[in-house]
């Protein structure tokens, strides 16, 4: 098996303790860093005590890009606010060069930087992943946008005249840093949605979409939920000519037939279900001509973490469950 070198940039975080937790499990990964400059010299389970006698390490103030050029296969994961990898890129880009590293480093970035740029291999792991072998830039998507892509995908080759989606998260989508209307004591017990009809993830979405032959005319709300982790999509649309709910299940059945971490449901999934795990678990109803998809998956896993480790596992010709075949902690 390939041995590869990580560094994780951002390594404080949700999403880089998460990083943490699942490459410290992937028998791939001989040797795992971490930076994190507000936390340097502190041990990985200051900031993520989950991993206390796990996961050694201490974080760092700064990548120290010599070290990983000595590898043979080195990765980097980065999960460093949004705009920041961008902004420093030009700056890591001439360190590269200068230590022969430049094309042989496999980046994954975990933010909203590149996940536009035709330059970068867009992460969604579940569409044509045959896209991901031998990438070495890859843009993971967002944790709403995987979820909406998911459900809406497969019904692109109907094209239907409206679509709209709801979808609730949990408090950790928003970070580890509080401000007044993601701090977890302030929705707890609340209930309400938030850039309504005009998401920041609508974007990638749309793009994909439109790849994949479907202008969809999609009208997005999403909401704030009472929970830490999670998300729960419902997409709506009008049914094909036709169509029954049998139909509807055996056609998404069908489309995600190989892969193995999306899973097709009776009923509507649960959140629990998915929560600490790589899946993605998908229910479709349909009566009087209407359709609905339902979506549920962890958004700090499947919506972030875990699907960067599958993105790693395809660009470097692993099998994709590599390191990720552990179930979710039911009940949540």
């Amino acid at each position: 098996m390939t041995s590869v070198d990580v560094l994780i940039l951002g390594a404080s975080g949700y999403g880089g303790g998460e990083l943490l937790r699942w490459l410290s499990m992937h028998p791939a990964v001989a040797s795992l860093r971490g930076t994190a400059r507000s936390h340097a010299g502190k041990p990985f389970h200051a900031q993520h005590p989950h991993l206390r006698g796990l996961v050694d390490g201490t974080f760092a103030a700064e990548p120290d890009w010599a070290a990983l050029a000595q590898s043979a296969q080195p990765v980097l994961f980065s999960a460093l606010p949004h705009g920041e990898l961008a902004r420093q890129w030009p700056a890591f880009e001439a360190a590269w060069v200068r230590l022969g590293l430049a094309d042989r480093l496999t980046v994954i970035d975990l933010s909203a930087d590149f996940r536009l740029d035709p330059a970068w291999v867009y992460g969604l792991v579940d569409w044509r992943p045959e896209r991901m072998q031998g990438a070495t830039r890859i843009a993971n998507p967002g944790c709403f946008a995987t979820a909406l892509q998911l459900a809406l995908l497969p019904l692109a080759e109907w094209r239907p005249a409206f679509v709209a989606v709801t979808a609730a998260t949990g408090s950790s989508g928003s970070g580890a840093a509080p401000s007044d209307t993601t701090h977890h004591p302030t929705r707890a017990h609340d209930f309400r949605a938030y850039k309504m009809l005009g998401h920041q993830h609508e974007a990638e979405v749309l793009r994909t979409l439109a790849t994949a032959g479907w202008a969809a005319p999609l009208s997005f709300v999403p909401q704030s939920a009472p929970l830490v982790r999670g998300i729960f999509a419902t997409a709506q649309f009008p049914l094909p000519p036709g169509l029954d709910e049998a139909a509807l299940g055996a056609h998404f059945a069908a489309f995600y037939r190989d892969r193995f971490f999306v899973r097709m449901v009776e009923g509507s999934p649960r959140v629990a279900a998915t929560s600490g795990s790589a899946f993605a678990d998908i229910g479709v109803a349909a009566r009087n001509g209407h359709g609905a998809v339902l979506v549920a998956l962890d958004n700090l896993g499947k919506g972030m973490a875990t699907q960067a480790v599958q993105n790693l596992n395809l660009a470097l010709g692993l099998p994709e469950w590599t390191g990720l075949k552990v179930a979710g902690g039911f009940p949540g």
